[in-house]
């Protein structure tokens, strides 16, 4: 990484960018619980140079990981193809493990990685990837590439999605786009200019 990692347990003496061990403590904790039984990975430990930042990031990440409704299949496709689109290597990797995991095919992360838009689908199949999996990349590109979304590739999304599962999706990309400039700007995990490929476990 660009900056050294910050230490594994939290500092115990006050200093200038800790100015107090008690909730700095209490940061870590909340962020080991929500990692166990894994230890803190190398994200947590950019980000809790700044220990406020880094527990709204656990409370908001957290939140979109394990409390929300939309398909977890739907929403790590989403995610993968954000740390595909922006070279995230390491986001990548992790969630496109997670999408093989929830159902989303070999195929599928084959052709996410290419880049393309899916107007380049244009008469061809791809398996797993149906007309709803095609309206989230097309919405998920355009939040990622454009920002901008047309009124089109919205009205493809609410003929899949209730309006609570459009603003966990929605909320998804645009965190996930927040996390991979995060690790791509820092190089967190030493993953800057690796190769991205489809996991082993994917089908």
């Amino acid at each position: 990484m660009r900056l050294p990692y910050a230490p594994t347990e939290p500092p115990a003496e006050p200093s200038p960018s800790n100015p107090d061990p008690a909730a700095t403590g209490a940061i870590y904790a909340r962020i080991a619980e929500r990692r166990r039984p894994r230890p803190l990975i190398p994200l947590d430990l950019a980000l809790l140079h700044s220990p406020p930042v880094a527990d709204g990031w656990n409370s908001f990440l957290g939140a979109i990981r394990s409390k929300t409704l939309v398909d977890q299949g739907v929403l790590e496709l989403a995610v993968s193809r954000v740390g595909a689109l922006t070279d995230a290597v390491w986001e990548w990797r992790a969630h496109s493990a997670l999408a093989a995991k929830a159902g989303v095919s070999r195929a599928a992360l084959e052709w996410c990685l290419r880049k393309e838009g899916v107007d380049a689908l244009e008469g061809k199949a791809v398996e797993g990837l149906g007309e709803k999996e095609k309206a989230v990349i097309r919405y998920t590109d355009a939040m990622t590439k454009d920002v901008k979304v047309e009124d089109g590739v919205f009205e493809a999304l609410k003929a899949f999605f209730n309006e609570r599962e459009i603003v966990e999706l929605t909320t998804a990309v645009a965190a996930y786009n927040c996390v991979s400039r995060f690790l791509v700007a820092l190089d967190v995990g030493e993953m800057n200019g690796k190769e991205m490929e489809v996991p082993a476990e994917a089908k």
